[in-house]
């Protein structure tokens, strides 16, 4: 008999010791769903694998397309060339923006350059950078809730960049200083953890109670699911494993969010060959996601390590379905349809 609480009553008989000795041996691994690609990544690294087609080697991308060291070597493999500057490429030639965003600046110093640029950024920054602008020309101060130097918070500042402020988390509020405590509107980076966010806004809105919130919330809807994918696994993991490169913010956020959530440790890896197999000591089950930006072959990759650590047992546990798909920019597309 199993209780409404899902537990099974306890009792003196052998066959209940042997079955509850054999639940605890059991190794299993709950693999969160949604993970890996979100839509702006497979669009940003779609565009450039399209490019590499229509226009061939070598194709130039100003920074990291996507925050992903496989995705980037793999790229690299057929002919793409990441660059920090636009200066670095040669004139004329074609330079692809990351999907992080860019200011407006370096739009300029492309054309300055004659270069032929194709703007992969996601469509849910360039969101965020349209209600910059507008809160800039209503004239609002910005408070822009984000990690100093990621090119996405650099991107988004450029576009109205002596309106806006940056609030690197709740410990950032005190020192943020405003022209008009009745003129506040607060954004935020589109890859940040959910709970902080939160917790940063309601400290703002306490020191500027008139704060105003953008039209819709900038959290990346990839990034919120993946982080509900994670708190659920995370209570029943030991061990949760997250796949994807140190400079992805949200494949960091999902580490943060699964400690936070109850799991007993958590990684995060490129790869399966980073994994330290001391970690699976005492560990019966075993959590696994990817961050927005990792391909799934992967988290295949880590599936196949642990299977040889006799973890066999997979769970899919899925808290959301995602069928958004983005269009190629309409710079690609039209050079496409030329073709």
């Amino acid at each position: 008999m199993v209780t409404a609480s899902g537990s099974v009553p306890a009792t003196d008989s052998p066959s209940a010791d042997a079955s509850a000795s054999a639940d605890a041996s059991r190794k299993r691994v709950l693999l969160a769903a949604p993970r890996g690609y979100c839509a702006g990544v497979d669009r940003a690294v779609q565009t450039v694998e399209r490019a590499l087609e229509r226009y061939g080697a070598p194709v130039y991308v100003r920074k990291q397309i996507v925050h992903n060291k496989h995705v980037v070597k793999t790229l690299e493999e057929r002919g793409a060339v990441f660059v920090e500057e636009n200066e670095e490429v040669p004139q004329g030639s074609i330079v692809i923006f990351s999907a992080h965003g860019v200011a407006p600046e370096v739009h300029d110093q492309a054309s300055q350059r004659r270069l032929r640029t194709i703007d992969a950024t996601c469509p849910l920054v360039t969101k965020v950078h349209k209600e910059a602008v507008r809160f800039a020309d209503e004239g609002y101060d910005i408070l822009l809730i984000g990690h100093e130097g990621h090119e996405e918070v650099i991107g988004t500042t450029g576009e109205a960049p002596e309106h806006i402020k940056l609030v690197d988390g709740p410990e950032g509020v005190a020192q943020v200083e405003v022209r008009d405590p009745s003129k506040v509107a607060w954004l935020s980076q589109t890859t940040l953890s959910v709970d902080e966010t939160e917790q940063t806004v309601a400290k703002l809105r306490e020191r500027f109670p008139q704060m105003i919130d953008p039209p819709s919330d900038d959290i990346c809807y990839a990034t919120q699911n993946r982080q509900v994918a994670v708190k659920r696994i995370a209570p029943q993991s030991d061990l949760v494993i997250v796949v994807g490169s140190t400079n992805s913010s949200n494949s960091v956020r999902l580490v943060e969010v699964a400690l936070e959530a109850g799991a007993g440790s958590a990684y995060l890896v490129d790869r399966a060959d980073e994994i330290d197999p001391s970690w699976f000591e005492g560990a019966s089950t075993v959590g696994l996601t990817s961050g927005a930006s990792v391909p799934e072959e992967l988290v295949q990759g880590v599936l196949a390590l642990l299977a040889e650590h006799g973890y066999t047992d997979v769970e899919e546990v899925r808290s959301a379905q995602e069928k958004l798909l983005f269009a190629l920019p309409h710079e690609l597309r039209r050079n496409l349809k030329e073709s």
